[in-house]
């Protein structure tokens, strides 16, 4: 089951993101427009554009990840 949620993230907050996806046992992926990187990559996050919504795609479900997402979320 795919998840999605729509975050705004700084600079700043990529490592402590980058950390917390990499302990998902599942694909997390990290995108916006078109551009699609892997979250647990910190050189893929950090080219991202972080004026944008980035939208997180999770391939599975981990309550902890879910949750830290949460002080990031945007409204739809």
């Amino acid at each position: 089951m795919m998840m999605k949620h729509r975050i705004k993230l700084s600079p700043d907050e990529v490592k402590e993101f980058v950390a917390a996806a990499t302990r998902c046992m599942f694909d997390v992926d990290i995108s916006y427009n078109s551009f699609i990187v892997d979250a647990k990559s910190i050189i893929g996050v950090l080219g991202l554009n972080f004026n944008q919504i980035l939208t997180v795609s999770c391939n599975g479900h981990d309550a902890d990840f879910e949750k830290y997402l949460q002080k990031f979320a945007v409204a739809c």
